[in-house]
């Protein structure tokens, strides 16, 4: 991946090295893991629990483009979705509104949706419209999961891809999709809620793919190679169906709120060789 002289994004709130402590003790921390990993919501559960103890949260956040190599990294990847996704919007008379990202270390607190723990990975907080990023998940993402070879230069591009399908779900934010969605979630069944979860989480693979699409038509070379298997490979290592067998030996696929691994491959490559937002409507999908 080459970044080379791109703009930086300035939407960065840099939270890391600020502590947090009171309310959510460890058994909070471990209900968030638990209902992540049930397909519920980490963040309005943590909502919940903070509500009778909200954390306190010490220290001032500094604003504005990161000066180190990972800021750095993660900035200009945020401002190379803001130059795309205000281009794509605009060529269809529509305004984008660039979200604000959060870099943390261990924990903070994420505004309207609870407290953000590293343990839970990045999320998107469409309420605040903030995404909320602990970057040692890309350590996590080259060793735990063996998403990537760790140290590549193709890493770069699985960290990217991270990135942006949680500004995927701040364009779904944007388009009205995600309102929708978690309307319709409340008058259903666990399991149909779930599928509809899917849909979202597999949409935002495409849009990552659109992203990557338009980006390497920006800027020449951009993508190079190594980095689309990378961002595969990245897309299987987080699929619902592997970390359930790695978690206890089978997987329920009633239970994925992500997707598999082949779905999410999939997706993100259609996203990848169409460019487009239409091609990206699982909703109206004959097949996930």
């Amino acid at each position: 991946m080459e970044l080379g002289d791109q703009r930086a994004s300035s939407n960065v709130e840099d939270r890391r090295g600020m502590s947090i402590g009171g309310g959510l003790g460890i058994g909070g921390v471990v209900i968030a893991i638990i209902a992540a990993f049930l397909g519920l919501d980490p963040g309005q559960v943590l909502n919940t629990v903070q509500q009778v103890s909200p954390p306190q949260e010490t220290g001032t956040p500094k604003e504005g483009v990161p000066t180190d190599e990972m800021g750095q990294f993660v900035s200009k990847v945020l401002g190379t979705t803001e130059v795309e996704w205000k281009k794509i919007f605009e060529a269809s008379g529509q305004r984008y509104r660039n979200p604000t990202l959060v870099m943390f270390s261990g924990a903070t607190r994420a505004d309207q949706c609870g407290q953000a723990q590293s343990a839970m990975g990045p999320f998107y907080c469409p309420s605040d419209q903030k995404i909320y990023l602990d970057t040692s998940f890309f350590r996590d993402l080259e060793r735990r999961f063996k998403g990537c070879d760790a140290g590549s230069p193709s890493c770069q591009f699985a960290q990217a891809y991270v990135i942006a399908h949680e500004v995927g779900h701040h364009v779904q934010n944007q388009l009205g999709i995600l309102p929708k969605v978690q309307a319709q979630q409340r008058g259903v069944s666990k399991t149909e809620a779930n599928r509809l979860q899917v849909k979202v989480e597999l949409q935002a693979d495409c849009f990552a793919g659109v992203w990557a699409n338009h980006s390497n038509e920006e800027w020449k070379g951009f993508i190079q190679p190594g980095d689309v298997e990378a961002a595969m490979r990245t897309a299987a290592a987080i699929g619902d169906d592997r970390l359930q067998k790695q978690a206890q030996g089978y997987a329920i696929p009633d239970s994925f709120t992500h997707g598999s691994s082949e779905q999410r491959q999939r997706w993100f490559e259609t996203g990848l060789k169409q460019g487009t937002v239409a091609s990206c409507n699982t909703f109206a999908a004959a097949q996930l």
